[in-house]
């Protein structure tokens, strides 16, 4: 049995792998705040000595797994969101929790991003300049864009407006999605900010003064653009900013 062309039995696979990965991402969630080695004895001594599986975690990589394998079947693109999906759960859960995003995940965000942009400008030799200076592009565009607001913030309110582990996650996904992407992925995740928090204000389940941090945002805005099909996810931004007039 087929669906769009993959056999069924790949995604049972890719499931799986998925349930594993998430899982894993639990370990990742513990050890980056405190500095620990992702790849060391303390995964087997620490953390599967005490293990509790992470019924969500799993299931929402499961699902995100088998979703990308249908929108991209087996393919280069497919294998970069699959590394992806990992590190932006990470990002999530870390950030919400501890307000922090780790050096060593931003670097290892980066790294992989570096990575894949020379592998595509190597395969693809009909636009891999193009790939390649739209990621280097997208890189200074995405770490740029934060790096102003939070200049500016701080100029403006005497402190930083975001923490710069935002800036330098924005740079490293800027190689992931390019110079136009990213900037849609920051006006996602500013318009989801602007309604969550509103709506925290108003049930007062935070002081107007207490931080909320920005990465859960800029995830949640990754996932939006990797799952919807982006000429539509671009109409709906320009409807929203145009008041609904916006007819493209």
């Amino acid at each position: 049995m087929y669906i769009n062309d993959i056999h069924i039995l790949n995604y049972v696979l890719v499931g799986i792998i998925g349930l594993f990965v998430g899982q894993f991402v639990d370990w990742c969630n513990e050890a980056l705040p405190k500095n620990k080695k992702i790849f060391s004895k303390d995964f087997f001594t620490e953390y599967l000595k005490h293990y509790k599986p992470k019924y969500i975690l799993m299931t929402i990589t499961a699902i995100m797994y088998v979703v990308l394998l249908y929108m991209f079947g087996i393919s280069l693109e497919f294998l970069k969101y699959m590394v992806l999906v990992p590190m932006l759960l990470s990002v999530f859960c870390i950030d919400l929790k501890l307000q922090i995003i780790p050096n060593r995940l931003n670097l290892t965000l980066f790294e992989t991003g570096l990575l894949f942009t020379f592998i595509t400008t190597i395969s693809d030799t009909s636009r891999g300049l193009n790939v390649f200076s739209d990621s280097i592009l997208g890189m200074l565009v995405g770490g740029g864009i934060f790096l102003i607001i939070n200049v500016i913030g701080g100029i403006i309110a005497g402190k930083e407006a975001m923490g710069f582990g935002d800036v330098k996650l924005m740079g490293a996904l800027g190689l992931f999605f390019g110079w136009f992407p990213i900037i849609i992925v920051s006006v996602i995740a500013f318009l989801l900010a602007a309604i969550i928090s509103i709506g925290i204000l108003i049930f007062k389940r935070k002081k107007s003064s207490e931080y909320i941090p920005f990465g859960p945002f800029i995830v949640a805005a990754c996932f939006i653009l990797m799952f919807t099909p982006f000429e539509l996810l671009l109409t709906i931004v320009f409807k929203i900013f145009t008041l609904g007039l916006y007819q493209g």
